[in-house]
């Protein structure tokens, strides 16, 4: 954030139109309009503002997407019926196909797991760290393609869910392969980095749609549906395994390469229903009446941002590297994914090994682990959604429910860890632990809420999939084969990792409090504004600059 101090009402820079001093004298309230023809040349300067830091942003005709139906909305009058039917329409309409994807895509990853204890280490001559390496592999496509591909395809391309939809079918392919005859292990560590590359994008896709459709006190609780299907993808992975685990002397190969061909052939199929089912934002709604589609742009103006700018800005991503958010976004995922990377991969192996259970009672055994992440995820979502209309201190706000399940976590981890006497205790924490993601759904949404400029919301957002892809690639490693079966290191790195995510939300909390006041107080100070800028919550300024932006805690 710029250190410059704010300047007061007399230095607040007047529209070209404004005309002479005794205008400005006279404190006249000028309303500049975006038209049509402005909003088609980038270049033109529609008006200058004052950010809450006191620097001086031009307003341009290189605006959001969301302009051109805002413009149409303008005298639009909603009542709050009409408001509850239509959000209960896009609910409808989308989030079924959304919360599927999102728990094939889990199914998809802790497939590894459950192939490692149905004979994948043995038939492909595993021996040492190599499993390890396995569940890294997938990491260093989801980075590689974080790192810049990624941004670059999806920023730019005017059809987001038909690419995604695209990238949902090559995945699948991928993942059926893994279970190609001539599969060895050089050829499997191949495979799982492409498979890491084509389903980079589904959570930085998932986190952009959020906020072109909900307010954003409703993206929290959709955040939490949509990702805590997760634990549906962890249930249905299992319960296959078991099913083909069972009945493994019926196949022409091995159990777990048909594993792996099942779930490829459903995410085809699925990749193909997200392509002809979601709309890439909301102007092209097949679902949406015409009407709807301004009333979908008037709900979300409290946002300040809409459904998108194609434009790739330089001093967005400059500004993206030296918020001190993105940082405590990048240090909140390296210590939650560390522990996730490990889990994903080990999770079969460490009930078996520290249980004693055999193959396929471990596979059963493993299920309520989805179960947790699937009730809990949505179940704190609603109870933050609760306490927000009752005010209650603390708890109204989102931040404060990803405190909780980081600090459960750190709980979980210690009984996991520590309790030696107790199976039922270690089981517990096992269970208990897939409470952890929900924080990770708070950072999720609150970089949906919080980060404004159409360019900076995907460059902190990949910056934030970069400290995940790494942290899921490190996990891995965290469990040593030496250490086997109790793999102690490992677990005294995920204690260290989740008191690390409380510390760091506290302190993302306190920032953004604090932040808060302060523009209050800026705002208090200037008084009312003599300049104000029609449909600026459009204008694709970022947080920094839009002075009219409250972050969401």
């Amino acid at each position: 954030m710029s250190n410059e101090k704010y300047q007061d009402n007399a230095d607040v820079i007047q529209p070209s139109s404004s005309g002479t001093d005794s205008i400005a004298e006279e404190k006249v309230q000028a309303v500049v309009s975006m038209t049509q023809e402005q909003i088609g040349d980038v270049e033109n300067v529609i008006s200058t503002i004052v950010s809450p830091s006191g620097r001086e942003v031009k307003i341009t005709g290189n605006v959001d997407d969301a302009m051109r139906l805002a413009l149409e909305s303008k005298d639009l009058e909603i009542t709050p019926e009409e408001d509850r039917r239509l959000v209960r329409k896009i609910d409808l309409y989308m989030f079924p196909l959304l919360c599927l994807l999102y728990a094939i895509q889990f199914m998809d990853k802790i497939s590894n797991g459950s192939a490692a204890i149905m004979g994948l280490r043995e038939d492909l001559k595993m021996h040492g760290d190599q499993y390890s390496w396995v569940g890294s592999a997938f990491y260093f496509g989801y980075l590689f393609f974080n790192l810049g591909p990624g941004q670059l395809i999806f920023q730019k391309t005017r059809w987001l869910a038909k690419t995604l939809g695209v990238f949902v079918v090559i995945w699948g392919m991928f993942l059926a392969l893994h279970a190609a005859p001539s599969v060895n292990y050089a050829s499997f560590i191949f495979l799982r980095v492409l498979l890491g590359c084509a389903e980079s994008m589904v959570t930085p896709c998932f986190t952009i749609i959020t906020s072109q459709y909900w307010k954003k006190e409703e993206q929290f609780m959709r955040v939490c549906l949509w990702f805590g299907f997760n634990g549906l993808g962890g249930i249905w992975a299992n319960a296959m395994a078991y099913g083909l685990y069972i009945r493994k002397d019926s196949y022409s190969i091995e159990a777990w390469r048909v594993l792996f061909i099942v779930t490829g052939l459903i995410t085809i199929f699925v990749g193909f229903l997200i392509f002809f089912h979601i709309p890439d934002d909301p102007s092209k709604a097949w679902f949406l009446t015409e009407r709807e589609k301004l009333m979908v742009v008037e709900r979300i103006r409290e946002n300040q941002q809409g459904f998108g700018n194609h434009r790739i800005k330089k001093y967005q991503i400059k500004e993206a590297f030296t918020d001190i958010r993105t940082w405590l976004y990048f240090l909140f995922s390296v210590g939650n994914n560390i522990p996730n990377g490990g889990l994903t991969n080990f999770i079969n192996i460490l009930i078996k090994n520290e249980l004693g259970y055999d193959t396929k009672k471990t596979l059963l055994m493993t299920m309520p682990t989805g179960a947790v992440e699937l009730v809990a995820c949505p179940l704190f979502g609603y109870l933050s959604i609760l306490c927000a209309k009752k005010k209650v201190p603390f708890l109204q706000h989102r931040t404060a429910w990803g405190i909780i399940a980081s600090s459960i976590a750190v709980m979980a981890t210690c009984m996991l860890a520590f309790a030696d006497n107790s199976k039922n205790a270690k089981l517990a924490g096992a269970y208990l632990l897939y409470v952890a993601p929900l924080s990770f759904i708070c950072i999720l949404s609150i970089i949906s809420s919080n980060t404004l400029g159409y360019t900076k919301k995907w460059t902190v957002s990949s910056i934030n999939l970069v400290a995940y892809a790494s942290s899921n690639l490190a996990g891995p490693q965290t469990f040593i084969a030496k250490q086997a079966p109790s793999y102690n290191g490992a677990k005294i790195a995920m204690v260290v990792c989740y008191c690390s995510t409380v510390v760091v939300l506290s302190a993302l909390y306190y920032l953004n409090f604090q932040e808060n006041k302060r523009r209050d107080r800026i705002a208090a100070e200037r008084g009312p504004e003599k300049t104000v800028v029609e449909n600026m919550e459009f204008a694709d300024l970022t947080d920094l600059e839009n002075p009219h932006f409250r972050y969401a805690l």
